[in-house]
């Protein structure tokens, strides 16, 4: 195994000896047409859930930039113009990361830092910047499909300004290049967020990059407060985001919205928290900021469920509450490993609210409602998700002469 970090004994899955290769995906529930544009915002009950209004009399978000790996975010947009910096592009497709012929990528960023000009959707922390990282997904044209992206794609977002890296996507294999690029990462102080994956109801498979124990894997919440039924769960979710049936781009056309979601929309609402947190305590570090999202996320007790993590995050707990002790800065409130070297080392921090602890299994609680979800007897050889109308196509490709498995990620 040529990955460096820590991995929790349950979900020590990487491959040895044989890297995982190819198209990952990004994932998103079936489309379905959504409402005329002037009722778009109408549409984003999750901002009237979480008291959006309250929360930006305190922040929007100003300041921090988030780097979304994806497929491309279209600054065209009415609702993101102004609001999309220099970033870059390795998935070889032609074109740069500023060209979205699939809309996931531009939904993302509108999600996350939407001004919601002219109907257009309304981001939740509208004045963070985006930087997009395109990378190789399933179903984009002419992209390279013999090399691993993702890895690539991480590094490159690291190695930029922005302090929170959002990733709507996931595949069921991992790589080393992607393991040792969330650690670098990390070590560089910047917060991870991961789509959990859509895939409950068809086998409940690890997904990577949010199965990682650095990662911070997000599971998909409805109106109700409820875990989505196709939200993928297990002992890595750390945090739940409400998504379910959100707008979204119906293609790279972005004529029109559809009806969205998935766990691709809950990690933008989640990277979109995170932002607003991190622009009013702009001195904490990355452990800190997600400490605080954790103590404050909306599950009862102290012990996560394997369906929602922690529950659905509330940033108004901390920003208008006045909740959430940072902690340390240095020590990771998912391993209890020292990631950071801000101030001298001390004792770790107890590991009991390290993701993958094993505990807290049975509480399908999601604040404050009880979490309902499908478990899936399936055991298909798939090993990837299959969206409901998504109409994205699932090639393997195997390299000649590499003796390479290959992977595909698709779009949480």
């Amino acid at each position: 195994m040529t990955a460096s970090f820590r991995q929790p004994r349950a979900r020590r899955r990487l491959l040895t000896g044989i890297a995982a290769v190819g198209a990952w995906t990004v994932a998103m529930t079936g489309l379905a047409p959504a409402a005329s544009a002037d009722g778009i915002q109408s549409q984003e009950w999750h901002l009237k859930a979480m008291q959006a209004e309250k929360v930006w009399k305190v922040s929007t978000g100003k300041g921090v930039k988030v780097a979304v790996i994806d497929t491309g975010v279209d600054p065209s947009t009415r609702s993101l113009q102004g609001r999309v910096l220099p970033g870059k592009d390795v998935s070889g497709a032609p074109g740069d990361e500023t060209r979205d012929d699939d809309g996931h990528g531009t939904t993302m960023a509108e999600l996350i830092a939407g001004s919601g000009e002219g109907g257009t959707l309304k981001g939740l922390a509208p004045d963070a910047k985006i930087i997009p990282i395109r990378t190789n997904l399933e179903g984009m044209k002419g992209a390279d499909k013999e090399k691993e992206h993702l890895g690539e794609a991480i590094r490159a977002a690291a190695d930029s300004d922005a302090q929170i890296i959002n990733m709507s996507l996931g595949g069921t294999n991992p790589h080393p290049s992607i393991a040792n690029a969330v650690r670098y990462a990390v070590k560089k102080g910047k917060l991870l967020f991961a789509g959990a994956g859509n895939d409950a109801q068809k086998g409940n498979r690890e997904s990577y990059p949010a199965a990682y124990p650095d990662v911070v894997a997000v599971a998909s919440t409805n109106k109700a407060g409820k875990v989505a039924e196709y939200s993928s769960y297990g002992q890595h979710t750390v945090l739940s985001g409400a998504s379910a049936g959100l707008p979204a781009w119906c293609d790279g056309e972005k004529k029109r919205y559809c009806r969205g979601g998935g766990t691709s929309s809950a990690a933008a609402v989640v990277s979109a928290s995170a932002a607003l947190i991190w622009s009013h305590h702009p001195d904490w570090t990355s452990n800190q900021v997600l400490r605080v999202m954790i103590k404050t996320a909306g599950l009862k007790g102290d012990e996560p469920s394997k369906y929602v993590g922690y529950g659905e995050v509330r940033p108004r707990m901390n920003l208008v509450e006045g909740e959430g002790d940072p902690g340390d800065p240095d020590i990771s409130p998912l391993t209890g490993e020292r990631t950071l070297h801000t101030k001298p080392s001390k004792s770790k921090e107890s590991s009991s609210q390290a993701k993958g602890s094993g505990k807290g299994d049975s509480n399908k609680e999601a604040a404050p409602d009880k979490v309902k979800v499908a478990d899936s007897k399936s055991k298909g050889e798939d090993s990837s998700w299959l969206l409901p109308g998504v109409g994205i196509g699932a090639g393997v490709i195997i390299l000649a002469g590499c003796g390479f498995a290959a992977v595909r990620l698709r779009r949480n």
